[in-house]
Order: structure tokens, then C-alpha cells, then sequence
């Protein structure tokens, strides 16, 4: 297990400052873009398949027992707690590290949820750290696909916490889809500072 560290809640201009361990000097700065406001734009459309995943599931699940099986007012419960939840989102990001290497887990004011490490992952395993809190979305989507259909409290609230649990992780498919396209086979991938490289 890495070292996990909480450091509670910390500027914009501080990520770069957790973010910093040792990068070799052969390490080639992958094209990303400047701000991290820039890279939510470019990473927007990520967030559209699972969109849509998520209302055919809501439609799919009604169309079958013809009926409503999501209450709005419950639903809103299951979005709150899937909120809370982002704390695990980036436990799940950093448990992929290896023994000994320094994690840090915090919120980015006003409140967005961070894992912090600076530290050479192997390409595959860097995708799995990416992707690793979609449990946290798809673990949820097939309760909800498996509850009863009239259980209207049940299925509100778990949809509500697979609706946040496959939307929030859009821009770690962006980065996965930067790191297929940009890294060679082979190559480690490392953040450092604001920047992401391969080596």
C-alpha cells in the first residue's frame, strides 16, 4: 500500500507542490492542455456516453416493468451521497501505487476532491488508476438493474449514487484517451507538478 496522507483543503496553486518527486531527466511533457479549467472543456465530451448509459438504464428498467422506477425527491439522497463518496474516488486512485510512495488526498477550494503523487506508473497501470473509481458508478448501475422494480426508495437513491459515480471520473477517461494516444508501449507515465509525462 502507498503512504495515503490526508492534507484537507488546499489552493489551486498548491497541487503543483504535492505533485513533485523525482523525474527523469529523459521524461517527454505529454500535450495536455494549460489549466485544469481548459482540460474540463476539452475532456466535456467524456461525459456524454455515460450520459447516456445512464438514462437508458433509467428507461430501459421503466420500459420493462412499465412503470416509474425512480423517484426524483429520493434520487436527489443517492446524488448527495454519491458526492460524499468522492473521497473514495480518489482512494481508489490511490491505492494503484506502489508500497511506499507518498499519496495525498485533499480538496482543491472551494470543493473539489483530489488525489495527489508524483511517481512513474507503468502505461496499463496508470489506465487502471484512471479508471478504478468507475466501480464507484457501474457497482451501483447493476444494483439498480437488479432491485426490485417497486422498490421506489432503493432504486432512487442507488441510481442516484451510479449517476455520479459514472459521470465524475469524464476526465480520467480524458487522460486515459491522451495516454493511449500519446504514450509508446513500454513507457512509464508520471505526473509532475500541473504537467503529466512519459519516460
Amino acid at each position: 500500500m502507498p503512504n495515503i496522507k490526508w492534507i484537507g483543503f488546499i489552493d489551486k496553486n498548491e497541487i503543483e507542490k504535492y505533485q513533485k518527486g523525482e523525474l527523469d531527466s529523459n521524461a517527454i511533457k505529454m500535450k495536455m492542455p494549460e489549466t485544469m479549467n481548459k482540460m474540463m472543456i476539452k475532456a466535456f465530451p467524456f461525459v456524454i456516453p455515460p450520459l447516456i448509459i445512464m438514462f437508458l438504464a433509467m428507461y430501459l428498467k421503466g420500459h420493462i416493468n412499465n412503470h416509474i422506477v425512480v423517484y426524483k425527491p429520493y434520487m436527489f439522497i443517492g446524488l448527495i451521497i454519491g458526492l460524499f463518496l468522492s473521497i473514495i474516488h480518489e482512494l481508489l486512485h490511490a491505492i494503484v501505487y506502489p508500497q511506499g510512495v507518498n499519496t495525498y488526498i485533499g480538496i482543491v477550494k472551494p470543493v473539489t476532491f483530489v488525489a495527489l503523487a508524483s511517481y512513474p506508473l507503468k502505461k496499463k497501470r496508470f489506465i487502471v488508476m484512471c479508471l478504478l473509481p468507475y466501480i464507484l458508478g457501474v457497482v451501483p448501475l447493476i444494483i439498480f438493474f437488479l432491485s426490485p422494480a417497486n422498490n421506489l426508495l432503493l432504486n432512487s437513491i442507488i441510481y442516484g449514487i451510479a449517476f455520479v459515480g459514472m459521470v465524475s471520473p469524464y476526465p480520467d477517461a480524458y487522460n486515459v484517451y491522451q495516454v493511449i494516444r500519446q504514450v509508446p508501449k513500454g513507457k512509464k507515465v508520471q505526473f509532475y507538478g500541473d504537467d503529466t509525462y512519459y519516460i
